[in-house]
């Protein structure tokens, strides 16, 4: 597989991630989180060397993609925490020091 063939392997997987995330549909997400470590473990395989632009887009492409992945993980977690603080009856409290002041 060239660097091309497993780039595009990697997009792919990102957009069914992506797409997984929307829906809360795990088995989709563990897929293709595990296509896209094959792709990434193929591009890893196939060495390094010099990029042209259409090996730069594409990363660039991915990059983007999995900058996408993050935020869409990230507001979950968020939205989880927000959750379990409002079951906790601890909604409004925010960020507790782990320690008391000093006297």
């Amino acid at each position: 597989m060239t660097r091309r063939d497993a780039l595009l392997q990697v997009i792919d997987a990102l957009h069914d991630e992506i797409a997984a995330l929307k829906v809360n549909d795990v088995h989709a997400l563990e897929r293709a989180t595990a296509t896209k470590l094959a792709g990434i473990e193929a591009i890893a395989a196939a060495g390094t060397g010099p990029a042209g632009s259409e090996l730069r887009e594409l990363a660039d492409e991915a990059n983007r993609l999995n900058e996408t992945c993050r935020i869409y993980v990230n507001l979950m977690a968020a939205n989880v925490r927000r959750r379990l603080q409002t079951l906790t009856g601890d909604a409004g409290s925010g960020y507790r020091p782990l320690v008391s002041a000093y006297a």
